[in-house]
């Protein structure tokens, strides 16, 4: 048995950072290591800057971005075309098609997709806010971007249920996106030619 190298506080740093996604053990003990070193160039404004994070940063109360201001900055820059909603899974893909610069749109994030086998139903995501959102007038293009998956394509098809009867244009990804593909791991060029070519369901 592996005798430990380090106190119980590099430990607890190490093991935290091993669940930050694209870490695993080593890698977290590298990263503990270049902090450590590099403690008043990294460590002490990281520290400071997480704390921040943690006091100021939350969940926009109207898109669900997340953000320092609620209503977030995205939802409160007019010039953006506010009648057109991009519906995405997670964050990640909002700041996705953002970095893409394909569509000058406000958002709506949905906080995951519809998975029965893993438990997610309707009432685990947004979609309620959606549809109050269309409900309460302005909204006139959805766009579905969802990731190419069962579970997103599911859930498109649930949403386009849920908006049967309004007079909204709802269209989404063109197939450029790939099949199992996510928004998050795309680069920009094929996102933003993917929004141009979007059509409707």
């Amino acid at each position: 048995m592996a005798k430990s190298v380090a106190g119980p506080e590099i430990e607890k740093l190490i093991q935290l950072l091993a669940k930050l996604p694209g870490l695993g053990p080593r890698s977290a003990r590298r990263a503990a290591l270049h902090l450590v070193k590099r403690r008043e160039q990294l460590l002490t404004p990281l520290t400071a800057a997480m704390a921040e994070a943690r006091d100021k940063i939350g969940v926009c109360s109207v898109c669900g971005n997340i953000d320092s201001r609620d209503p977030c900055t995205i939802c409160t820059d007019h010039s953006r075309d506010q009648s057109t909603v991009v519906v995405v899974e997670d964050v990640a893909d909002l700041w996705a098609l953002e970095r893409a610069k394909a569509l000058n749109a406000a958002y709506h994030v949905l906080g995951g997709v519809l998975s029965p086998l893993e438990g997610v139903g309707p009432e685990d995501l947004t979609i309620r806010q959606l549809i109050d959102r269309v409900e309460a007038g302005g909204v006139k293009e959805l766009v579905i971007a969802v990731n190419a998956t069962v579970e997103g394509q599911t859930t498109a098809h649930y949403i386009m249920d849920r908006l049967e009867g309004f007079d909204i244009k709802v269209t989404r990804l063109a197939h450029g996106v790939p099949v199992g593909g996510e928004l998050d791991y795309l680069d920009e060029g094929t996102l933003a030619a993917a929004m141009r070519s979007r059509t409707a369901l």
